[in-house]
């Protein structure tokens, strides 16, 4: 399997996992505007470590207190986590690990949602 399809299926699994949970927090919302927001980008994105990088660099931060995550879900983040070590220092020093915007421009189809 490519990487960007590989990528696309555990994104998507962790996103339809962390829709379903009952009374999400803010953070976990603003993770699944993130998870969905980089799902759309993963296609056009010409080099996408970087880009997995800052996402799970993201949801590590912004999931610390607010997600606890059963055993299926916590092994496709540490996946991921794996596929992003190619980013190199680049792709986490040029990221706010706490700030959403990083994953979207003014130029996207999907804006941010404000939560």
């Amino acid at each position: 399997m490519e990487k960007r399809e590989e990528v696309k299926e555990l994104i998507h699994g962790l996103y339809n996992y962390l829709i379903k949970v009952p009374n999400p927090s803010t953070g976990l919302l603003n993770i699944t505007d993130v998870l969905l927001q980089v799902y759309t980008k993963i296609d056009d994105t010409k080099d996408i470590d970087p880009l997995i990088s800052r996402l799970v660099n993201y949801i590590y931060v912004e999931g610390f207190d607010n997600v606890t995550l059963p055993k299926k879900q916590d092994n496709q983040l540490i996946e991921l986590a794996n596929m992003a070590k190619r980013a190199g220092w680049n792709g986490r020093n040029r990221a706010n690990f706490t700030d959403k915007s990083q994953f979207y421009s003014y130029f996207d189809k999907n804006k941010m949602p404000r939560r």
